[in-house]
């Protein structure tokens, strides 16, 4: 599998501190190496089908899409991301 960002998550990414930066980096590493990586957390969000959720730490979360090789990297951010992920 590949990573692709949206422009969505970069400007999310742009606005996040350095710190949860680093572990955002870290868990997308997880996410390519093991989908199933007991500290991310992935479930799908309710309401959105095709929509995943992975968790960067106890406040911050990231969003993604599946597709046939690729991850489509979509949001970053505390959970207030989840209502528009």
């Amino acid at each position: 599998m590949e990573i692709q960002f949206t422009k969505s998550f970069e400007k999310d990414y742009k606005n996040l501190s350095r710190e949860i930066q680093k572990r955002l980096d870290k868990q997308l590493i997880f996410l390519l190496e093991n989908f199933q990586y007991p500290s991310l957390r992935i479930k799908k969000i309710e309401g959105h089908s095709e929509i995943w959720e992975g968790r960067v730490s106890k406040d911050y979360r990231f969003t993604f899409q599946i597709g046939r090789s690729i991850y489509f990297i979509r949001r970053a951010g505390t959970h207030d991301i989840l209502r528009r992920p």
